[in-house]
């Protein structure tokens, strides 16, 4: 049973991200994601209590990723200046990870808690390249005399 369930799941995001990265969320409904995805109402809700929800499932998917793989990049034996390269790849590769559509749709329309939502993932990923920074200072991979929230700013 756990896997049919599963399987609706998924069904339910793969319609969700191919609707939402096209159109943005905004106009689009739960009964089109349904009928996209070929499953009742009722399932969509045993999932998610709305399309908000469901939002914020993205975000923080797409978040999660970005920071797993930032994670494996700093903790890598790969000398400093490679790992800063391979960051700036990742926050390319990233920003291809979610539409336009999506995204302004997000920041339009978003409510106070879900800008807070994007705001807290943001902050996240600024203190851990910041103390990153700081630990390359200490190692001697970045100069002492350059501020960590400097190099970030580029």
């Amino acid at each position: 049973m756990e896997s049919i369930i599963d399987e609706k799941l998924n069904k339910i995001l793969i319609a969700a991200k191919e609707l939402f990265w096209k159109h943005g969320f905004k106009r689009i409904t739960i009964e089109e994601i349904c009928k996209e995805a070929n499953v009742s109402k009722m399932t969509f809700y045993k999932h998610f209590k709305n399309k908000m929800e469901l939002v914020e499932f993205f975000i923080n998917n797409i978040t999660d990723k970005a920071m797993k793989k930032y994670r494996e990049i700093m903790d890598s034996d790969i000398p400093f200046p490679e790992k800063v390269k391979k960051t700036i790849d990742l926050k390319l590769e990233s920003t291809q990870d979610i539409s336009n559509e999506f995204y302004n749709d997000y920041v339009r329309y978003a409510d106070t808690e879900m800008l807070a939502l994007l705001q807290q993932q943001k902050n996240r990923l600024i203190d851990s390249i910041l103390n990153d920074y700081v630990e390359a200072q200490k190692k001697g991979d970045i100069r002492k005399d350059i501020k960590p929230e400097f190099i970030l700013f580029f």
